[in-house]
């Protein structure tokens, strides 16, 4: 084969000191951190799958899909409503082997770990290219929802789960596989789903929905759960895109302009008496999105650290290539305690993260209630790290992380938007509140899933009595950010003693629980930075 590698000769000078490209990657057997804290998942099936989603091709897809973001097609050029949005190729690509590998169906398919292999997939394909990631969530995540409704149910899932992806825009029952968005949230409410002022009116077994939505995650899907006031009270509906062989009449009023999330379009709609089919009973609406919503956050625990991940792995990678003076960047002590400390970030964000998803893969209701409080606290704590360690990591590479190339940008635009789905910080701190107060055994699984940690570091024992100290009680909802920060640093202290090696827990326990840690990356000394380096493969 010709020689395909760049000139290192321009005309006036050599190229010299300068990473290489980093080629195709393997994003199961490359990660030892994650085969121990996947250790519940199917292995050859991530192993495939990170093979795949692991090539520079891909990768390149994702940034092309990012390059050129999608763009909506509201009118055909005699001016009717189309209500389309158009996707660069390699978006399409990128849904296809996600959805061709069971992204959104692997949990409702009855084999052992769905749930954490699932939960593996969206760690790595969010390293890959975020923003594919928001539709194929969704569609996972609207399975338990659509159990409301046994003809919905019966109707929807076979395409949801068909794994296949089937962009064509026709009918449900013209098409082989389908893909669910949500549209929830309107100006006057944002979070606060009880401010809805969307109005159902009751059309025989259907109802026609009249209002408008200020944020409709993937408008290209086949259906949007959605929340309307019918004369019951506020209530679940599936509004399909087609009725009847005809559109729908649910109307893109414009493409948001994101900070992130490029590839992904977002939408203002409006539904213009849209017809709706009921996700049960009227005035249930809340507790029939609660169970989406649910999942989606387990997905919004995980890709934080997907995120972090890749920019460790762009910069562990430029520091292994680049020297200063006579030594590589990665021997010199500072750059060490640099990424070792963010790499503490990512490995507990990962192993807590996949925690909560074997919980999903539990039946009995100590693991309900766990999933339940766990994915909270990870969602609250993996998205307020992650923009840091995103930063601190596209900052190893100097002037080069700030360029497009590098990929740093793209993963630096990502890191605030899983922070915000499904709940925001605040949020999900009182969310903590209220499931430990409402949520029967809640308490008591999480003192167990502590105590289970108690006994091999002393460290660990005194920052948990502590922390039981400090709040002997839950807190008011002035403290709730100290509280799930301090709880959920603990908890993830707990998975990592039982399933890290040695020295990330104790280097965790020293950095984290302790106060042996300035307030900026890298402030740390006394750990094994060799040992955390080294999982970064």
């Amino acid at each position: 084969m010709p020689n395909s590698r760049p000139h290192n000769e321009t005309d006036t000078h050599e190229v010299l000191n300068q990473p290489p490209t980093r080629g195709d990657l393997d994003l199961w057997d490359g990660d030892p951190a994650l085969r121990d804290h996947a250790h519940a998942a199917d292995d050859a099936h991530l192993a495939a799958y990170g093979r795949k989603i692991g090539r520079a091709a891909m990768r390149e897809a994702g940034m092309e899909a990012n390059r050129h973001p999608p763009e909506a097609q509201l009118f055909d050029p005699s001016g009717r409503r189309l209500d389309e949005v158009s996707y660069h190729p390699t978006y399409h690509m990128l849904m296809q082997a996600g959805l061709g590998a069971g992204y959104a169906a692997l949990p409702w398919e009855a084999a052992p770990g769905g749930h954490s292999t699932h939960a593996a997939m969206v760690y790595m394909t969010t390293q890959v290219e975020p923003g594919v990631c928001c539709p194929m969530t969704m569609t996972y995540a609207a399975v338990p929802a659509l159990r409301a409704s046994k003809p919905l149910f019966d109707e929807w899932v076979p395409k949801l789960t068909a794994r296949l992806y089937d962009p064509a825009v026709a009918p449900l029952e013209r098409k082989a596989a389908a893909t669910m968005g949500m549209a929830l949230a309107e100006k006057q409410g944002g979070s606060d789903l009880t401010g809805t002022s969307t109005h159902a009116i009751p059309d025989g077994n259907a109802y026609r929905l009249r209002g408008h939505k200020w944020f409709c995650s993937a408008p290209m899907s086949d259906g949007f759960i959605t929340l309307a006031q019918a004369p019951g009270g506020l209530t679940a509906f599936v509004v399909p895109r087609w009725t009847s062989g005809t559109r729908n009449t649910l109307h893109i009023q414009r493409l948001k302009d994101t900070l992130g999330n490029r590839s992904n379009a977002l939408a203002e709609i409006e539904y213009a008496d849209a017809l709706a089919l009921p996700l049960g009973d009227e005035g249930d609406g809340i507790a029939r999105v609660a169970e989406m919503l649910h999942h989606t956050r387990l997905d919004a625990a995980l890709a934080p650290a997907g995120l972090m991940r890749a920019a460790l792995g762009a910069a562990h990678h430029w520091c292994n290539h680049r020297s200063v003076g006579a030594a590589r960047l990665i021997d010199q002590p500072l750059m060490r305690s640099v990424l070792a400390d963010l790499a503490l970030d990512w490995e507990g964000a990962m192993a807590l993260g996949l925690a909560v998803a074997r919980a999903f893969d539990g039946t009995g209701e100590r693991d309900r209630a766990f999933a339940r409080l766990g994915a909270a606290l990870a969602k609250f704590l993996s998205n307020r790290l992650c923009p840091a360690v995103v930063c601190e990591a596209l900052e190893c590479l100097g002037g080069a992380g700030y360029i497009e190339e590098t990929g740093l940008p793209l993963l630096y635009r990502e890191a605030p938007l899983t922070a915000l789905w499904e709940g925001p910080g605040n949020v999900m701190c009182l969310d903590i509140l209220r499931t430990l107060r409402t949520v029967p055994m809640a308490g008591e699984v999480l003192s167990d899933a502590l105590g289970q940690a108690t006994g091999e570091y002393r460290r660990y024992d005194a920052a948990l009595r502590a922390h039981m100290g400090r709040f002997p009680r839950l807190p008011d909802a002035g403290q709730a950010r100290w509280y799930a920060d301090s709880l959920a640093t603990l908890l993830t202290a707990a998975v990592l003693i039982q399933h890290a090696p040695p020295a990330i827990a104790e280097a965790y326990i020293a950095t984290r629980l302790t106060g042996e840690r300035g307030r900026v990356a890298g402030a740390i000394s006394g750990v094994d930075t060799a040992a955390i380096l080294a999982r970064l493969g």
